[in-house]
């Protein structure tokens, strides 16, 4: 198997493929798989197009002949990191199966305001049918990229990497977190099966002794999984360390309390700082050393990225 490409999609010459599909799609230097198998991409595309009765578009319909044919740019308005152009591309796809369509730019990619994405070429009734829905899934997925992109980028060189939270669209989760990826960021726990994560109401069905609920959490959970405890003071991060958690999730600690507890955890066991973390308090919290930044607003609220779609 050839070995994926490791260079940045700056470094790598544009694709000129019909669809993302056709080949890897990369983000930094690791390899961004899209988490839809093809029967979920299709229906999950169409379930978007009947909710907007894409099919049935009377007013494009009344006004643009049946045989009329169009060809479009699918355009970036302002500068961010693209996700989801697979499911933009299979709208236009679903509508009209016959549609020409030529990759400029692929998920990961970071584009400035006035670039394309792609193109599209076919009947006119299918692009305008399809619009909202493709602008939907992209503007949407390319806006949480962008939001974790530019997280990445205010802690590069330091080591801590950008982690996103269960705090999800519900039904979207597996998207969302792949949008994640496509900004830089790194994925937290997919779902409650996903590891062991000691929270405040835990301890407190624990009589909140950190030791027992780690030992219980060893003694249940599937072997391998890692253990991690939320604490809210250094004191606490000891009591985790030495009970054998593997991570210790710092919860809104003041940075001074931060850097104690990293230095408590030291070759012990991984931190994690996570609460309210914000794009002008990132970069001081990743400066205390600690190992991960989790942050539920790369999913729960980034702004739309503005993107368009624009007929020639």
């Amino acid at each position: 198997m050839k070995a994926p490409d490791k260079k940045r999609p700056e470094e790598r010459s544009l694709p000129r493929a019909i669809t993302p599909m056709s080949m890897p799609i990369y983000a930094r230097d690791s390899a961004l798989r899209f988490p839809l198998a093809q029967p979920e991409l299709l229906r999950l595309v169409r379930d978007a197009l009947d909710e907007d009765r894409a099919f049935n578009d009377i007013t494009t319909i009344a006004t643009v002949v049946s045989d009329r044919r169009a060809r479009a740019s699918f355009v970036a308005r302002d500068s961010g990191t693209v996700a989801g152009m697979v499911l933009s591309i299979e709208a236009f796809r679903l509508l009209d199966p016959k549609v020409a369509i030529r990759v400029d730019r692929e998920d990961g990619w970071r584009v400035a305001g006035g670039e394309s994405l792609f193109h599209v070429t076919g009947h006119a009734r299918a692009l305008l049918g399809a619009e909202r829905v493709a602008l939907n899934f992209a503007q949407h997925l390319s806006g949480i990229a962008t939001l974790t992109a530019r997280f990445v980028d205010l802690v590069e060189g330091t080591g801590a990497r950008i982690m996103d939270t269960r705090k999800t669209t519900p039904g979207w989760r597996s998207l969302e977190k792949y949008a994640v990826r496509a900004g830089g960021g790194f994925n937290h726990r997919m779902d409650l099966a996903d590891g062991v994560l000691i929270k405040d109401n835990h301890l407190a069905a624990c009589d909140g002794d950190v030791a027992i609920a780690v030992k219980r959490a060893r003694e249940m959970a599937p072997a391998g999984s890692e253990i991690e405890v939320e604490c809210e003071a250094p004191a606490q991060v000891k009591a985790a360390v030495d009970a054998g958690a593997h991570i210790v999730l710092l919860d809104n600690m003041p940075v001074d309390a931060m850097r104690e507890s990293v230095a408590i955890a030291k070759g012990r066991a991984m931190t994690e700082a996570s609460g309210g973390i914000t794009i002008h308090t990132v970069r001081a919290i990743a400066e205390t050393g600690v190992d991960r930044i989790s942050i539920g607003a790369l999913t729960h609220s980034a702004p739309a990225l503005n993107l368009a779609l624009d007929f020639d």
